[in-house]
């Protein structure tokens, strides 16, 4: 059975575009699943679907004259004389299929839509002559409101969050998926597997997927050691800032290594960072950052987290599709957990009260902010607070 995801429109509005369609994300988040559904919704025949991980579907690309690639598709029962529509899964597994992609891109009227496993790699792939050339996306593990279309339920929640309202009868029906939710994540099978001991083997299926082949086969770093342990070190440090000189030092690396290996694995979907809040952008740029996880369930299932920080960890991914995200935190101490886009304040608790919007209230007036939100796991009735689930 397929699932829409919320992806999609804006996919399929690609393919009438001239511009090479790029579908980035971690393994297993479903890009094979909508570029077959893309390949689908294309009428004409004119079209072929390669998987890069067949050695048999790279030797296509392997001519020194690309002109020769259209005949290896002939097997295919292709046409020059029309536009054909050239699907690719997993880039990532032949880097030099991108300069005859460009090449064929410049010559004959051809569609591409590609997926990749890692922006890390991608940025490296595409060459800067592919400016202009190209539109990419991103696909992430499901959100919340994914998650209820994948178990049967359509509910679309405001995208303002000054409109979004609650009852306490829509929250007893919903907490009970979201608390799922924040146990075992969003990665689609995960979702759709009932046996729970089966959820628990995909999850560590999908982390030694991403490990073994993402950061082994496809990086050149050395000490693979090193960055296993960076890993679980940073998901002890979930919503928290990070220190360089102390992970450095407990990894028995040098700093620029832990640099290095942060960019990969934000590079590959994996962690995100976030920089604190100023109307600086230099300090910006230049603050210490904090880190999120790409899914609360292998962050549930590989480190022993608080509940509050797998929330936080939650609400940070459902926040994502709104914008730009910061933090803020002032030397005493005080804190917010989220600033989206400049201007609303966002403050996460497993249980909230009046008094956590009246702190967060000050705080927002103080930096100058416009909006102001509790998010809770909890249900409150106050105006300022909303439901986790409603992110």
């Amino acid at each position: 059975m397929y699932f829409k995801r919320k992806i999609e429109q804006r996919l399929v509005e690609q393919l009438g575009k001239k511009e090479i369609t790029v579908l980035a994300g971690m393994r297993r988040t479903g890009k094979t699943t909508l570029l077959k559904m893309m390949f689908d919704k294309i009428e004409s025949k004119n079209k072929v679907f390669l998987d890069l991980q067949n050695i048999l579907e790279q030797k296509i690309f392997d001519e020194i004259d690309y002109n020769n690639i259209l005949s290896n598709l002939n097997t295919y029962k292709i046409s020059t004389s029309e536009k054909l529509y050239l699907f690719i899964d997993e880039i990532q597994f032949m880097p030099q299929v991108t300069n005859a992609i460009k090449y064929l891109y410049d010559h004959y009227n051809i569609k591409f839509v590609i997926t990749g496993s890692s922006s890390f790699y991608l940025k490296n792939l595409f060459p800067e002559s592919l400016a202009g050339r190209k539109v990419v996306f991103e696909l992430h593990p499901l959100t919340f409101s994914e998650f209820l279309v994948f178990r049967g339920y359509e509910i679309e929640f405001n995208n303002e969050f000054i409109k979004k309202t609650k009852n306490i009868i829509e929250y007893e029906r919903l907490s009970k998926y979201y608390d799922e939710y924040l146990k075992y994540g969003g990665f689609p099978q995960i979702v759709l597997e009932s046996d729970l001991s089966q959820k628990e083997l995909i999850l560590k299926d999908i982390f030694n997927s991403y490990f073994q082949i993402d950061l082994l086969t496809l990086s050149d770093f050395k000490k693979i050691d090193a960055l296993k342990k960076l890993i679980f070190l940073l998901m002890e440090r979930i919503g928290s800032k990070l220190d360089i000189s102390k992970l450095a030092s407990q990894t028995g690396v040098s700093r620029d290594s832990v640099y290095s290996y942060i960019n990969l694995l934000e590079g590959s979907f994996f962690f995100h960072f976030i920089t604190p809040f100023t109307k600086n952008k230099d300090r910006e740029v230049s603050g210490t950052k904090k880190v999120y996880i790409c899914d609360t369930g292998i962050l549930n299932l590989l480190s022993n987290v608080s509940n509050g920080s797998l929330l936080e960890n939650s609400v940070f991914l459902n926040l994502k599709k709104y914008g730009e995200i910061n933090y803020f935190q002032k030397r005493s101490g005080l804190e917010i957990d989220f600033i989206i886009n400049k201007s609303i304040a966002i403050e996460v608790k497993t249980t909230g009260d009046i008094s956590d919007i009246k702190k967060l209230k000050r705080l927002s007036k103080q930096l100058e902010l416009k909006e102001h939100y509790l998010i809770a796991q909890n249900y409150l009735e106050e105006d300022e607070s909303i439901c986790a689930y409603q992110i």
